[in-house]
């Protein structure tokens, strides 16, 4: 069962703990550097997994490639492929699906605490999962309430409204603002480094960078093992 995944940034990879779990369940990931590449067929693919990046309000006229891919997405979504979007690719389905995304009340950059709703606690995914979640985030850009009546809410917090959704009746249709994926303290050192740019334009990032690193150190037991519950449930989900 081989997954496409879609990669906006050259920082932005698929994360040591995606590819963990990739491993372990013997999936095979075909990452697809979208600056550089055309984005194959979907036919082939078991599913569709879109990755994260930092581009802002303009990004679409910065990075034309995503207006291509929103095309991609819609055909994706009438074939009923299994999608599951981190961060940005969070955003791109949403607004493929109809959705708003605009700025956020403030950038999101670190962890948070993230609460299921009684949708999230339903959905097969985050079935195994607590109510309160350690979330990374890496944005500045969200999906903004309300949404549309076809999507359900499935997760939220304080810095964010929307930080999970699922299409009504296709729980393999499966956006998420975080990057649990990448959240790891080795991963997230190399977005410090290579991100720098887009943080040094924030007012402020809310903690310094070795806090944000000690913070991965501590809680890398939890979000790891979260996510590898997340990841194979997902699977069963999609099998």
């Amino acid at each position: 069962m081989d997954f496409l995944v879609l990669q906006h940034t050259p920082w932005a990879e698929p994360g040591r703990l995606l590819w963990r779990e990739a491993r372990r369940h013997g999936l095979g990931l075909r990452v697809v550097r979208l600056w550089q590449e055309w984005i194959p067929d979907f036919k082939s693919c078991r599913g569709i997994i879109l990755l994260g990046g930092s581009h802002g309000g303009e990004r679409e006229k910065r990075y034309p490639f995503l207006v291509e891919e929103r095309r991609y997405l819609i055909r994706a979504l009438a074939a009923d492929k299994p999608i599951l979007a981190f961060s940005l690719g969070h955003q791109l389905l949403a607004s493929a699906l109809g959705a708003t995304v605009g700025a956020n009340s403030r950038p999101g950059i670190g962890f948070v605490r993230g609460h299921l709703t009684h949708e999230g606690r339903e959905h097969p995914a985050f079935a195994r999962l607590g109510r309160k979640l350690p979330l990374l985030k890496w944005h500045g850009q969200a999906v903004l309430e309300p949404l549309p009546k076809h999507l359900s809410l499935l997760a939220t917090s304080e810095q964010c409204q929307v930080e999970a959704f699922s299409l009504a009746g296709r729980p393999h249709v499966l956006g998420l603002q975080c990057a649990n994926h990448a959240a790891l303290p080795e991963d997230l050192a190399c977005w410090l480094e290579r991100d720098d740019q887009w943080l040094a334009s924030l007012p402020s990032l809310g903690a310094r960078p070795g806090d944000l690193l000690a913070e991965a150190s501590r809680l890398r037991k939890r979000v790891g093992d979260d996510f590898a519950r997340f990841f194979a449930d997902y699977l069963r989900l999609v099998a």
